[in-house]
């Protein structure tokens, strides 16, 4: 989970004066964190959070939720990522409903929790974006909206968040809001995987294996799935089997070699 966030602004904002020292040191903590140097992240946090700088609110209350230099205490995380939520800091926001989404800390509410990721992703938190679009699409937690979800898939795809991406191909593989197209699927799920998404790069595989919405590539398709395989995904583990069988052994090691090449260096 992404915690942590600079002080982020929309890119036609100019910090104002009063915001530059703030701003400085919010980094300066960050990058301290980053480093894993805790202590010296909350002794610059913590004087700003007290003052009311929500970003700095969220990032104490982060560590509090994950124990990061301090010990773990849910309550005072809690606290701490409801300020920030309050104040209307986007990352505060997105963190509070994780809270309300796991229940931990607080009472688990999904609807509270697609509440807070909506405030977050209205203000262009692509995490945010990417969950909210999430639930829409599952509709076990809230009213599914097959509309809504892809909305605002697309605009975390925008921001480079590779699951959103996949997901936007399996709407466009499985007919979800627009016409069943398996050849836009391809393109989302190729986007995906290349940013290492496993998920995508497991149904980049399955596409490759089985020809749909591209031509079918069998030493392509191992490639991507023993990739996605390795990354955890268990919609991968439905196709290696006949994928492998199709293989000769020189194609195996083949896939092989392309799996362990970099997905920017001359790999699949």
């Amino acid at each position: 989970m992404r915690w942590f966030e600079s002080l982020a602004r929309r890119p036609a904002e100019v910090p104002r004066p009063a915001d530059v020292p703030i701003a400085e040191r919010l980094a300066e903590a960050l990058e301290a964190a980053r480093r894993g140097d805790y202590a010296a992240a909350l002794g610059i946090w913590e004087p700003l959070a007290h003052a009311g700088v929500a970003r700095a609110q969220n990032n104490i209350g982060a560590c509090f939720a994950e124990g990061l230099g301090v010990e773990r205490d849910r309550d005072l995380a809690f606290r701490w990522l409801a300020l920030s939520a309050e104040a209307g800091d986007a990352v505060g926001q997105r963190n509070l409903a994780s809270l309300y989404f796991r229940g931990e800390g607080v009472a688990q509410d999904y609807d509270r929790a697609a509440e807070l990721y909506r405030a977050a992703a209205e203000q262009g938190d692509g995490p945010a974006q990417d969950m909210l679009s999430w639930m829409l699409l599952e509709g076990d937690m809230v009213e599914p909206d097959p509309a809504e979800a892809r909305r605002w898939a697309t605009a975390a795809a925008e921001q480079g968040i590779a699951s959103a991406m996949t997901r936007i191909g399996m709407l466009h593989h499985n007919a979800l809001g627009v016409p069943r197209d398996p050849t836009e699927a391809v393109r989302w799920w190729r986007s995906a995987a290349l940013r290492g998404d496993a998920d995508g790069q497991a149904m980049l595989g399955a596409a490759c294996h089985l020809g749909a919405g591209v031509a079918t590539d069998a030493v392509e398709a191992y490639a991507w799935l023993l990739r996605a395989n390795a990354a955890g995904s268990a919609l991968a583990e439905r196709y290696l089997p006949a994928a492998r069988a199709r293989l000769t052994p020189d194609e195996t090691v083949e896939a092989e070699r392309r799996t362990a090449a970099s997905l920017t260096g001359g790999g699949s």
